[in-house]
């Protein structure tokens, strides 16, 4: 089980109140949220081997090279992103805290969490489950392996399992192709903005005719008409270049650098000593009790 962690902390943070507070007043409820949720996560999924991913570099600089404005959205000032500044604090706290309980915590300079996700799953030998809330991760399914994603667009006691029959009955597409239908589509949330009058269903009609955006390009440098939608070649034709850049954006790294790393889920604390003073100290005992009681059975 591969954990988005930046992508389930953002949800805890929003999704348990600010009010939840530390003895010392400082806010907690993403700490104690995300606590919970690896917890559910655990107790429902009985993984043998977890890893929390995390972004050593939210807006890698070989991605802003090859479309500027991935994320430009979102930054706050130089390569600083914007994070609501009760969230800020509590993210190194994660960190410890899971370093405490020694469950795996993984990233690679330079790279995203989406690229250890990747990295980690191309790695793997067995089936995986990766739990996060961004589709772009959606292209890693694979049911011959198997590889699924917990979508948490519903909540992580009613994760959404995507598999290649959910992404063909969603998009339209072949269900291992939706990276390639990304790049057409587009994703303003990321600041990719896709080919200019090509939406969702025109992208999977060509995906689904070409089969690939390799096979799609190559039919159009090589002039063909057949297969395109009315108007839609012209469009392809004026965005080639973004067309060419994309791929390196939305497709996920296989091959991060990344530590060895124990991935065994841990039965009983790495660190209980500095697991008790960081509940002390963050009025954590509720949900890492129900964490460690669920770890170790």
């Amino acid at each position: 089980m591969l954990l988005d962690t930046p992508s389930l902390y953002f949800r805890a943070f929003y999704g348990v109140p600010e009010s939840i507070k530390a003895p010392d007043g400082s806010p907690v409820n993403a700490v104690r949220g995300l606590i919970d949720m690896i917890a559910t996560l655990v107790r429902q999924h009985s993984p043998t081997a977890l890893a929390a991913t995390m972004d050593a570099d939210w807006r890698p600089a070989f991605r802003v090279k090859a479309i500027p404005t991935y994320k430009a959205h979102r930054v706050a000032h130089g390569n600083t992103e914007v994070v609501p500044e009760a969230l800020v604090p509590q993210i190194a706290v994660i960190q410890e805290v899971l370093d405490a309980l020694g469950i795996a915590r993984l990233e690679s300079p330079g790279y995203e969490a989406d690229d250890v996700i990747g990295t980690l799953t191309h790695q793997a030998t067995g089936a995986v489950d990766i739990v996060t809330g961004d589709r772009d991760l959606f292209q890693l399914v694979d049911d011959a392996r198997p590889v699924r994603v917990l979508y948490t667009i519903r909540g992580i006691r009613n994760l959404q399992i995507v598999d290649e029959a959910f992404v063909t009955a969603k998009y339209g597409i072949p269900g291992r192709a939706y990276a390639d239908f990304a790049t057409l589509r587009g994703d303003p949330s990321d600041g990719l903005p896709g080919v200019a009058g090509v939406g969702e269903k025109t992208a999977a009609a060509l995906i689904t005719r070409f089969g690939t955006l390799d096979a799609l390009l190559e039919a159009l440098d090589a002039g063909a008409t057949d297969g395109f939608p009315a108007g839609a070649r012209s469009r392809l034709a004026a965005a080639r270049d973004y067309l060419r850049a994309a791929p390196a954006v939305v497709e996920v790294a296989p091959d991060a650098p990344l530590p060895a790393a124990d991935l065994t889920l841990p039965a009983k604390p790495r660190d209980p000593e500095a697991l008790v003073r960081l509940a002390d100290r963050h009025g954590l005992d509720g949900p890492l009790n129900r964490l460690l009681d669920t770890l170790g059975g």
